[in-house]
């Protein structure tokens, strides 16, 4: 059965890459603002381009952290992107902006502590063991474009509920590249833009749902 994806359209830049790779992944993928529609999909996809601080709060004003509160209490998937990803902490500070976020996962976003920035380019990453988005793709590069992320884990989390597997890349500093939470998945880099492992990783989501 094919699975229904939302690519959530908050007014956060140009996300039709997204709606193209989840198709190429085998998804029925629309790209709505719709509350409706992103309640009841299959899977939410969150994109997030530009400040920490904007995403917020445009994601607030679409009402669109109301939508993945709700989905995620139902046990319903949601897959964040960049910074998509980065609002997903309590908070983050950017050019001196501390900014709440919406504080799904405890700990901040921060800028890199690297002699270039932003991180633009191919990269490698290090899934844990028993990943589901990277299954198969272990070893391959991903997309990144970005100064900042979240650089610490500090969710805790307790049986019988199981162990987020966490995933890493290192630019300067080792920081989060990919969660894998519940119903709740992030990735630092881009899919869309990141070639076939891209499409295997949506994939491997959209398999999941």
């Amino acid at each position: 059965m094919t699975r229904t994806v939302v690519v959530y359209d908050y007014g956060s830049g140009n996300v039709h890459s997204a709606v193209k790779a989840l198709v190429a992944a085998g998804a029925d993928a629309t790209l709505t603002g719709d509350r409706t529609e992103a309640l009841e999909a299959d899977g939410l996809l969150v994109p997030g381009v530009g400040a920490f601080a904007a995403v917020r709060a445009a994601l607030h004003e679409q009402g669109g952290d109301e939508i993945i509160e709700r989905r995620l209490a139902g046990g319903r998937p949601v897959l964040g992107v960049c910074v998509g990803m980065q609002v997903l902490f309590e908070h983050g500070v950017e050019r001196g902006q501390d900014a709440e976020g919406l504080g799904e996962w405890p700990g901040a976003v921060t800028e890199l502590d690297a002699p270039v920035l932003p991180h633009m380019g191919w990269n490698t990453v290090s899934p844990d063991e028993g990943s589901v988005l990277f299954r198969g793709i272990e070893d391959e590069r991903f997309y990144f474009v970005h100064s900042y992320a979240a650089q610490k884990w500090e969710l805790e989390v307790a049986p019988p509920f199981p162990e987020p597997r966490l995933t890493w890349t290192t630019y300067g500093e080792p920081f989060l590249s990919a969660v894998e939470n519940g119903p709740l998945s992030a990735t630092q880099f881009h899919p869309e833009k990141s070639g076939d492992a891209g499409i295997r990783l949506l994939r491997n989501w959209v398999d999941s749902l």
